[in-house]
């Protein structure tokens, strides 16, 4: 046992670095997998574009409850975005405090509606689904705090392209995995899981990876004994004899 306020040393295992001497698993192989586990995915859409980019910028550094509460609170207090645009920082952080870091998310959520307001005359963004998706993403990014990970939620999610999304848990997941090399940082992961994925199996494996990352392959401490990966991964902790 630790002693107690000391913090217990984490093990070389939990590091999980490629100890099994397994290859990287195939991105064929971890779909049709968990495919099986999870069952089927069918996209629908989840907001309209502008509504799904202020709800991403929000989750930035938060849990999805606490982004969904700041984003409700938005829309009931004002109603639409064109009047959250004409909001003072402080009204919408007071607003979205309860998601966190409102004074950094306030003035930036005003600033990327109003900039399309200039740049479009509406805050309407049904035209990125009419262009190529290299486009759309850059389009997205040149707005203020928009990132890889924003642009290709609000492409994906809302408007359905085949853009791939990649949070924490989809970047610690496919580092296990195999399929993003370890000094592949999450921004650079988009594009690497972009051209290893089919572009029909992008937003399922999307969902998949999160879910995964959720149940079984979580951070620090994965569930490897209960894991359907086991014995494709890299990184498992199941020693291969073992595994299925």
């Amino acid at each position: 046992m630790p002693q107690a306020g000391k913090r217990p040393r984490r093990s070389a295992a939990l590091r999980l670095p490629l100890t099994q001497g397994r290859p990287a698993a195939s991105v064929g192989q971890v779909y049709e997998r968990l495919e099986r586990e999870y069952g089927a995915i069918r996209w629908v859409p989840r907001y309209d574009p502008i509504s799904e980019l202020v709800l991403t910028v929000l989750s930035q550094h938060t849990s999805d409850v606490n982004a969904k509460r700041a984003f409700c609170n938005l829309l009931d207090a004002f109603g639409s975005w064109e009047r959250v645009a004409q909001a003072s920082p402080e009204e919408i952080g007071r607003l979205i405090y309860v998601g966190g870091l409102s004074r950094v998310k306030a003035p930036r959520i005003r600033e990327v509606l109003r900039r399309i307001q200039e740049m479009r005359g509406s805050l309407d963004l049904s035209f990125l689904k009419e262009l190529p998706l290299e486009e759309a993403k850059e389009w997205l990014c040149q707005l203020p705090g928009v990132g890889p990970k924003t642009a290709a939620v609000v492409l994906c999610f809302s408007l359905g392209m085949p853009a791939f999304p990649v949070d924490t848990h989809v970047h610690r997941v496919s580092r296990r995995l195999g399929l993003v090399a370890p000094g592949v940082n999450a921004d650079r992961a988009h594009r690497v899981l972009e051209e290893a994925v089919p572009p029909e199996r992008r937003f399922p494996l999307h969902v998949y990876l999160i879910t995964h990352g959720r149940r079984v392959c979580k951070a620090p401490r994965p569930r490897c004994e209960a894991c359907v990966l086991a014995d494709i991964c890299p990184s498992s902790l199941v020693p291969p004899a073992a595994s299925r």
